[in-house]
């Protein structure tokens, strides 16, 4: 969908590895949250709590899932992530991406 209606969005931005991936929250009436936000070239690794669909609006990035082998994600395609595990990214150009955090 390419946009989002009767959202409350949150001020306070979420910054990660000194600004190198920034995200907004985005909170929908039933409660369920999305994150809308921009990485930069760089490798990272992140932990996770809910399951997370990750959305690749646009950009290039490696990701190594757990158990898994890497795999090249490019605009428009996505992947998931469990719930409770670690992730690692290369991302190779700035990537834009929404991820959907499913309880």
């Amino acid at each position: 969908m390419p946009q989002f209606d009767n959202v409350s969005i949150l001020k306070e931005a979420n910054i990660y590895f000194e600004g190198q991936v920034t995200s907004r929250s985005v909170i929908f009436q039933d409660g369920s949250r999305k994150t809308l936000g921009i990485m930069l070239p760089g490798e990272y690794e992140f932990s996770t709590d809910d399951k997370e669909l990750m959305e690749i609006a646009s950009g290039e990035l490696e990701v190594l899932l757990p158990n898994g082998d890497w795999q090249s994600i490019n605009g428009g395609e996505s992947f998931e992530v469990p719930a409770n595990s670690k992730f690692q990214l290369k991302v190779t150009v700035t990537t834009d991406y929404c991820c959907s955090f499913i309880k």
